[in-house]
């Protein structure tokens, strides 16, 4: 059995969820990497320095906040880390941390119903229309970009369990 860092009251299916969360974003974030390096997984007609950046950025912001899933699991998700000046030792507000991982997971769904329906009616700059893809290509964009389904729930079922063990618990020192 593998041994996933959590707090000892966190549910076992909870650790998994919020550990799968930042692996579940990953390929979307490799396939934009290869692209914006000119891999061969789709042709942009026109690259630019702005639509490399945009790529790198929001391949970075998308991973960093996956990891915050990582928080509503451990103990820098109760007790902010000593480092941090201003917050350090003091505690995680359950309520704020709650409000902020479910509102984040309803954004999430509805970013995911949206690029849903922008990719099936072939509108926007971002929609696979607007792509020269082979057959492979398309196969190779869709398994990096299927797995992104699963974050909203996932963060919203972390989310949950998170508010209930903290409204059960006092808050560690």
């Amino acid at each position: 059995m593998m041994k996933l860092k959590a707090l000892p009251d966190v549910p076992r299916w909870a650790a998994v969820a919020a550990h799968a969360v930042p692996l579940l974003v990953l390929p979307s974030g490799l396939w934009r990497v290869a692209l914006t390096f000119g891999a061969p997984v789709a042709r942009v007609d026109d690259p630019s320095l702005g639509l490399a950046v945009y790529q790198l950025g929001l391949t970075v912001l998308a991973e960093l906040l996956a990891f915050l899933t990582l928080g509503l699991v451990r103990e820098w998700g109760e007790v902010f880390p000593r480092r941090l000046p201003f917050l350090g030792g003091r505690p995680v507000g359950a309520r704020g941390a709650t409000f902020a991982a479910l509102a984040g997971a309803c954004g999430l769904a509805a970013l995911t119903c949206w690029f849903v329906y922008v990719a099936y009616a072939g509108i926007g700059p971002a929609s696979p229309d607007n792509l020269t893809l082979s057959p492979f290509q398309q196969t190779l964009l869709h398994a990096c970009y299927l797995p992104l389904v699963a974050w909203a729930p996932l963060l919203a079922a972390v989310a949950i369990a998170y508010h209930r063990r903290r409204r059960l618990t006092p808050t560690r020192p």
